[in-house]
């Protein structure tokens, strides 16, 4: 019983670290989770088959109309527009996104949405290989049931190594 009460400690110490002290009930972080798990999937699969007839735009669907984007590569895009443009002209076709597993973290804004933070990992297309790697931080916002991203920070560009 004594590494059952253990194990049960460092659970919920790991939520209320992930989710913050006061944030809610369990069952409140769980759903806030499963929710932005499954809105980062949706996302990224668009941007993942963007070169299809309807993906670009699904995934334009998905940022407010003036999104900021921080790229510490690339540098900074202040509309969906302007970021769309840089997606279809570097990305489509090109390497997909993986999220590393285990990596995301979600952490709730009272009245206004969430924000996402992990890690993840680009593969070509044309030889499969992941050799990109990054980290990234996502403010999504949520208005009558309505979620969108209103900025995205993707950083920390570098090397994958491969096993």
């Amino acid at each position: 019983m004594k590494i059952t009460h253990i194990a049960s400690t460092a659970i919920l110490a790991t939520t209320v670290t992930v989710f913050g002290a006061n944030a809610g009930t369990a069952s409140e972080h769980e759903s806030l989770y499963n929710t932005v798990a499954a809105l980062d999937t949706a996302v990224f699969n668009a941007f993942n088959h963007c070169s299809e007839p309807g993906q670009l735009d699904k995934h334009a669907s998905y940022f407010a109309a003036d999104v900021e984007f921080y790229h510490d590569n690339g540098g900074v895009t202040w509309t969906r527009e302007e970021m769309i443009a840089g997606t279809r002209k570097n990305v489509c076709g090109k390497f997909r996104r993986e999220l590393v597993e285990g990596s995301l973290e979600v952490y709730p804004i009272k009245g206004f949405g969430a924000i996402a933070q992990g890690s993840h990992r680009f593969c070509q297309f044309s030889s499969g290989v992941c050799d990109g790697l990054a980290d990234f931080t996502m403010v999504w916002s949520e208005q009558n049931g309505k979620w969108e991203l209103t900025r995205v920070l993707s950083y920390g560009h570098r090397p994958a190594s491969n096993p």
